[in-house]
């Protein structure tokens, strides 16, 4: 029982539960704004009345209700372009600035796993062997200070 209730207890499974509770209260609440104002409108647009997500029509016997799954469709819309716009952009927007990319540097392949590690790697960082860096970024000082020069190793 212990490890079970430390499972419980771990932060990713409390923020997990947290957000799926948020996120059906939200999708309800979209889906009532849907149901109460949107489908309405669509209804008067398209020359119906009333409510148009009771809109159906038969064919050989059997009913399509279409305006449940006009229903469905524009609440899905919303709930995704909130989603996108008001989690995801920000996120993004925050791995950028907080986790920039790594450098754009040469990469090579290492001779001992074929791994992809930059140009002037000295050990390669999935197998740890040593390798004779390709290109090598120097510090040389001069009486104007320190300046950067490339040399060829190997």
């Amino acid at each position: 029982m212990k490890g079970f209730r430390a499972f419980l207890l771990r932060g990713n499974v409390v923020d997990l539960a947290v957000g799926i509770v948020v996120g059906a209260a939200f999708t309800a609440l979209v889906n009532g704004f849907v149901k109460a104002f949107l489908t309405p409108i669509v209804g008067m647009i398209s020359g119906a009345t009333g409510n148009f997500s009771d809109k159906a029509f038969h064919a050989s016997g059997v009913t399509f209700p279409y305006g449940v799954f006009i229903d469905a469709t524009i609440s899905f819309v919303i709930v995704a372009a909130v989603i996108y716009f008001l989690v995801v952009l920000p996120m993004n927007r925050m791995q950028e600035r907080f986790f920039p990319k790594a450098s754009t540097a040469p990469m090579r392949e290492c001779p001992e796993c074929l791994t992809a590690i930059p140009a002037a790697a000295r050990r390669c960082s999935a197998c740890t062997a040593v390798i004779t860096p390709t290109v090598a970024v120097v510090a040389q000082g001069g009486p104007g200070g320190p300046e950067l020069t490339k040399s060829r190793e190997g």
